[in-house]
């Protein structure tokens, strides 16, 4: 299928750039007039745009972490999955995110803020652009390609009011019959991203758009709905819909796990809404490729990437792979008791003979979401411990491993010049993320044995990944078991959330979870807890009821002339 690549769009519209009368005559050189604009090919244009902003860049290739898809900083590193790695004095606001201390000056907050409304405002420009071509008296779209446009435009502009809304909590509504200068903040935003959500799921199809993977389907729409329900606890109507999503798909047991974080089996069937990345072939050097992960890498000399060493798993995290003599997690978090560290803390001299412990009895799931000493990494070669890490004193002894790409495929996956920024496609959603959002409302309605049967589909598909061998031998004892019953709908609960963990570690979701869940202060600190015994950077972390949003940008409240309104705690 032919793949529908992102291409930055500026919507250069005519400005008056003096007050000299000549220059309100012309239209300045090198820029496109409204006039100009409002064409077919205008309007597709500024969709395209639109779908471009996700990838969460609009000014080159640094400085766009934490608008990056995957939102390992603000969805990662801010809960008990990941740590910022690198040193403690690189990027160090990143630093003050992990500790939860955020300041309305973090630069990472302010980029997140304008990435997404410029991507709001791209989404109401094309609106506009649509409506003033479909009321011209000739070169309209057909009434069904013009439906087709504002359906995906406003399924985007759902995306990124919900990224924005489940970070900032009160944010300004923009739309594009909106005239105000500045927008108060004091609006329930979540009407308006259900409106845009479910126009989309009425009017688009189960296929993509002009045939082009990469835009968004009635698939898509269903799910992103679905998901925007359940975060509004309503469970009753998100249901159908993930349930629609699970029906137009192949059982989640047929298909492979590793092929979600593979650049070349992008856009599979288990892919629902993914961002599509380029690099190489698109004379962007690296601008339309995965730039918000461009730090995620191991860091040593002589490793196929070696930028930046940022993003590393937690111990808590890898310890939560443990299972019991069952096969099945630790639901307890007695996963804490002898805790797997690796080699964190040996001397020189142990870590010269370090031996990776093969009895350890894991889900295998933690080998192909992290690398660990002695463990075979993509096709890299063995995990070498310290010499992949930047600095393992302020990160730990693992590396993430979902955001890189094979060494064989470096050649062509990564941005010319910028030899970090990959091709790899970040999925906003995918079948295993709906199955267990099912699963979840299906417990909180009371239908335990259908929750079980989803959350049994997750793990019987876990239980198929290949064992990471060394020496003919595989290099732990992996172990995944089916849940025998959902005895009572806490344990139903504790369940489903601790499968959500284990199958979407370092993907986005986990503070957002816990946030949504109501348990991010007792999560948080019981973690800080354990975590601070080995990084005294984390002990005696309290968490507030501010932590479970961020402060909103001053330099956003200050252009607003003080309309907008700082969150209450900052």
């Amino acid at each position: 299928m032919k793949r529908f690549n992102y291409i930055l769009f500026a919507m250069l519209l005519f400005t008056a750039v003096s007050c000299r009368k000549e220059f309100l005559e012309k239209n300045p050189q090198g820029e496109l007039s409204g006039e100009q604009l409002q064409t077919q090919d205008g309007v597709e244009g500024a969709l395209t745009g639109a779908y471009s902003l996700l990838n969460g860049n609009t000014n080159g290739t640094w400085g766009n972490y934490a608008s990056g898809p995957s939102q390992w900083l603000l969805g990662e590193v801010t809960s008990d999955n990941a740590h910022k790695g690198s040193d403690n004095g690189d990027q160090p606001n990143m630093n003050l995110l992990e500790r939860h201390s955020p300041t309305s000056t973090n630069d990472n907050l302010s980029v997140m803020w304008t990435r997404c409304y410029e991507g709001i405002q791209r989404c109401n420009n094309t609106l506009r652009l649509l409506a003033a071509v479909q009321a011209l008296p000739a070169g309209k779209f057909s009434d069904a390609r013009a439906t087709e446009i504002q359906a995906e435009a406003r399924l985007l502009r759902g995306h990124y009011y919900f990224f924005l809304a489940r970070a900032f909590k009160n944010i300004p509504l923009v739309t594009e019959a909106t005239t105000e200068a500045a927008v108060d903040n004091t609006a329930d935003i979540y009407p308006q991203i259900v409106s845009d959500l479910q126009f989309a799921v009425d009017n688009l199809t189960a296929t993509s758009p002009k045939g082009q993977v990469g835009r968004v389907n009635k698939i898509a729409a269903q799910a992103y709905l679905g998901k925007v329900l359940l975060y509004q606890k309503k469970y009753a109507e998100a249901l159908p819909l993930f349930n629609a999503v699970i029906a137009s798909k192949p059982s989640i047991t047929t298909l492979s796990f590793t092929d979600n974080f593979d650049i070349l089996k992008e856009n599979g069937p288990e892919s629902i809404f993914a961002v599509q990345h380029s690099v190489g072939t698109d004379g962007s050097g690296g601008d339309n490729g995965n730039v918000g992960d461009m730090l995620n890498f191991p860091y040593g000399n002589g490793l196929p990437i070696t930028c930046c060493g940022f993003f590393q798993p937690t111990l808590d995290l890898a310890n939560s792979y443990k299972v019991n003599a069952q096969g099945l997690p630790y639901l307890d978090n007695s996963y804490r008791t002898n805790p797997y560290i690796s080699d964190l803390g040996l001397s020189q001299a142990a870590k010269a003979t370090y031996q990776v412990d093969r009895t350890l009895r894991i889900d295998p799931r933690m080998d192909y979401t992290l690398g660990r000493r002695g463990v075979p990494y993509r096709d890299w070669g063995l995990m070498g411990g310290d010499s992949w890490i930047r600095e393992s004193s302020n990160g730990g002894p693992f590396v993430s491993m979902k955001n890189s790409i094979e060494a064989s495929q470096i050649a062509s996956g990564t941005g010319p010049g910028n030899a970090n920024i990959t091709g790899l496609n970040v999925n906003l959603i995918r079948l295993g993320d709906v199955y267990l959002m099912a699963a979840e409302c299906e417990v909180e309605l009371g239908n335990l044995t259908r929750a079980l049967t989803l959350v049994n589909n997750i793990r019987t598909r876990a239980g198929m990944l290949p064992a990471k061998v060394v020496g003919a031998a595989p290099i732990a004892n992996y172990v995944v078991s089916l849940y025998t019953a959902f005895p009572n709908a806490e344990f139903a609960r504790n369940a489903v959330r601790f499968e959500r963990r284990l199958e979407l570690a370092l993907e986005g979701h986990r503070y957002y979870d816990l946030v949504r869940w109501g348990v991010l202060k007792p999560t948080l600190e019981s973690y800080f807890a354990f975590e601070g015994g080995y990084f005294s950077y984390l002990r005696g972390i309290v968490i507030d009821p501010a932590d479970e949003y961020y402060p909103i940008p001053q330099e956003q409240i200050d252009r607003s002339n003080q309309v907008l309104k700082q969150n209450p705690g900052y």
